[in-house]
């Protein structure tokens, strides 16, 4: 059910001010500047799955999309940053162990799939016990293997499980083409296999074939940039920049930051949405580079966003059944108070969840050591 939404803007103000103070609040300096690291990628997936969220409510939930606005524009960024930062993670991590493809898919498709299969368990049951609304036996077989055919916000069990699908599509060709002495080998294939897929327009992705049709770079380019980070020696970079006088280091440094923030905000104000799938993916994808690259070089720690990011696969998973088949707080109560608690439930379910997989599994899942949770996290999606 649509949810009516009164004076906007006015709310947004009140949510983007208390939303932003949690955020300001929680800032840390860093100690791990200049690099692609794990607590960076958490961050950046902490922002992914909040602008997703915001976007899902602002345009699909409430009945004016003015709510949430701007930060609700940014949804194919979101999708973008998590194929880009899963693309990045898996490389990274092949790079620095040797796993059959087997071990691969035994680590990778397990953390996929034991958070979904609960939560599909669930909402399948709801659904049929409480809407009296009922799935064939195929679709909920499909669902469970994590094949999503089609992408209605209103009539699947969750739509946004489309992503899964892609991805995982990504994952079960990685090791198989994954090249440790030639990453961009890798990412190249990738790329072509993506883009096969969309080119030849198979009949049963007809539902979600364009929701691909905008994604399918994000995934290679990540490997990509994995493979510049981590192959591609910068020592001689390095050495030029120590040696540069402080004033010209800090000239170079915020004016590269100054730059990078007008792409971004450019990019997004900008963003093609509504126009030639290339045109949007393009400018996405410069957007993604360019926050990317921001989160690098900020001198900063945003513990908020980590939080986000550690929780963003069962985020993902949950936000969108709850919010729209079984409110209980939009309907009651002011849409920023409502969007507020709904942030700290997803958390609360987020963390929840995790605890229930790290105890089932016994530490072969996820691991109860929360550096190592975090650790197990920068991939996972």
């Amino acid at each position: 059910m649509i949810v009516l939404i009164s004076n906007p803007v006015i709310q947004t103000v009140i949510f983007s001010s208390l939303f932003f103070l949690a955020w300001i609040l929680m800032i840390r300096k860093s100690t791990d500047i200049g690099s692609l690291s794990l607590k960076t990628t958490q961050e950046l997936k902490g922002f992914a799955i909040l602008v997703i969220v915001f976007s899902h409510i602002s345009y699909f939930l409430v009945s004016d999309s003015n709510f949430l606005w701007p930060l609700s524009t940014m949804a194919g960024l979101g999708v973008n940053l998590f194929l880009f930062l899963s693309g990045y993670g898996l490389t990274v991590s092949n790079l620095k162990n040797n796993l059959s493809v087997w071990q691969f898919y035994k680590k990778r498709l397990v953390k996929l799939f034991i958070p979904l299969w609960p939560m599909l368990v669930i909402f399948f049951s709801l659904d049929i016990f409480l809407l009296h609304r009922f799935y064939s036996w195929a679709y909920m077989g499909r669902a469970m293997l994590g094949i999503t055919l089609h992408a209605d916000l209103y009539q699947d069990v969750n739509s946004p499980l489309w992503y899964l699908t892609f991805i995982l599509f990504f994952y079960l060709l990685f090791p198989i083409l994954f090249s440790k002495k030639r990453p961009y080998i890798t990412a190249i294939l990738l790329f072509l296999a993506a883009y096969g897929l969309v080119r030849l327009k198979p009949t049963f992705l007809d539902q979600v074939l364009h929701l691909y049709k905008v994604h399918t770079v994000a995934f290679p380019l990540g490997v990509l940039f994995a493979w510049l980070m981590t192959v591609v020696k910068f020592d001689k970079l390095k050495n030029v920049w120590v040696r540069t006088k402080p004033l010209a280091r800090n000239f170079i440094y915020y004016f590269s930051l100054i730059i990078l923030v007008g792409i971004f905000v450019y990019t997004i104000k900008n963003s093609g949405v509504g126009e030639s799938p290339n045109k949007e993916q393009l400018i996405s994808l410069i957007s993604t580079l360019a926050l990317t690259l921001i989160f690098i070089l900020k001198k900063v720690d945003f513990k908020f966003l980590s939080l986000f990011g550690l929780y963003s696969y069962e985020i993902y998973l949950w936000h969108w059944p709850i919010m729209y088949r079984y409110d209980f707080i939009f309907k009651y109560l002011p849409a920023w108070l409502a969007t507020l608690l709904y942030l700290a439930l997803f958390l609360a379910l987020g963390w929840g969840f995790q605890k229930i997989v790290a105890s089932f599994g016994k530490k072969k899942i996820l691991p109860v050591d929360s550096g190592k949770v975090v650790a197990t996290k920068a991939n996972q999606i």
